[in-house]
């Protein structure tokens, strides 16, 4: 049986908060990204999501997809997605959830996208 884990590393760049996650995002693993995403975002204005090294999404990881935006929203922030492989991009696409996020192909050009508004 495999089992499913999940890394979590939150870092500073500039402005922009960035929480990356490497492994696997499902229900098990949901609740510790949502509590990362909302200390940085308690902290920060800006978040990168950096799931270049994320390898599963199940639904539950799209729930905190979801409520993460929301949580942007609500705290006047901007939140991008950085690194989304074909598979992942597919799927956010086919849940339309690609027209809620700033999509970027790297920390670099998250920063450029997500700017602070007067």
């Amino acid at each position: 049986m495999s089992t499913r884990t999940l890394d979590v590393t939150v870092s500073k760049e500039g402005e922009l908060a960035v929480v990356a996650l490497t492994g696997d995002l499902d229900s098990r693993t949901a609740p510790v990204v949502q509590e990362h995403v909302g200390r940085a975002l308690a902290e920060h204005r800006l978040l990168a999501l950096d799931l270049s090294n994320l390898r599963y999404m199940s639904s539950a990881g799209l729930r905190v997809m979801l409520l993460s935006y929301r949580q942007a929203q609500c705290a006047s922030g901007q939140m991008a997605v950085v690194g989304l492989s074909e598979e992942l991009r597919m799927l956010m696409s086919a849940v339309g959830f690609l027209n809620f996020f700033t999509v970027a192909e790297d920390l670099g050009k998250a920063a450029e996208l997500l700017t602070e508004t007067p």
